[in-house]
C-alpha cells in the first residue's frame, strides 16, 4: 500500500480552519467536521453582512438629513431635488455629517435648495 503524502497539506488546511473557528461554542471550536461548517457558515454571514452594512448605513445618513431638513421646514425629496438642481455635488454622507454637526451650515444649503 502507498504512503500518505497529503499529511502536511492537510495538517496545515485543517489548522487554518481551526484558527478561524476559536471562540465558538463546544464541538463547533475543536472538532474539525462542525469547526468547517461554522466556518463557512459564517464566512456566508459576513459576505452577506458586509452588503447590508451599506444599505444600513445609507438609512442612517437619509433619516439624519431627513429630521434635519424637517427643521428647516422642508421635506427630504425637496431637498434632495432642490441641491440636485442647484449643482450641489454632496453625498449623502456629507450631508448626514453636515446635518450632524453644523446646522448654520446645514440651513444655508437648505435656504439654496428652496431657490431651486
Amino acid at each position: 500500500m502507498p504512503r500518505a503524502k497529503n499529511n502536511v497539506a492537510a495538517h496545515k488546511r485543517h489548522k487554518k480552519v481551526m484558527k478561524r473557528a476559536r471562540g465558538n461554542f463546544g464541538a463547533r471550536a475543536n472538532k474539525y467536521r462542525t469547526a468547517v461548517e461554522t466556518v463557512h457558515k459564517g464566512m456566508a454571514y459576513a459576505t452577506r453582512d458586509r452588503r447590508a452594512k451599506k444599505r444600513s448605513y445609507r438609512n442612517l445618513w437619509i433619516a439624519r438629513i431627513s429630521a434635519a431638513t424637517k427643521m428647516c421646514g422642508m421635506n427630504y425629496s425637496t431637498f434632495i431635488t432642490g441641491l440636485k438642481k442647484a449643482g450641489v455635488g454632496l453625498d449623502r454622507k456629507a450631508l448626514a455629517d453636515i446635518a450632524a454637526r453644523d446646522l448654520a451650515t446645514f440651513g444655508r444649503l437648505a435656504e439654496m435648495a428652496k431657490s431651486h
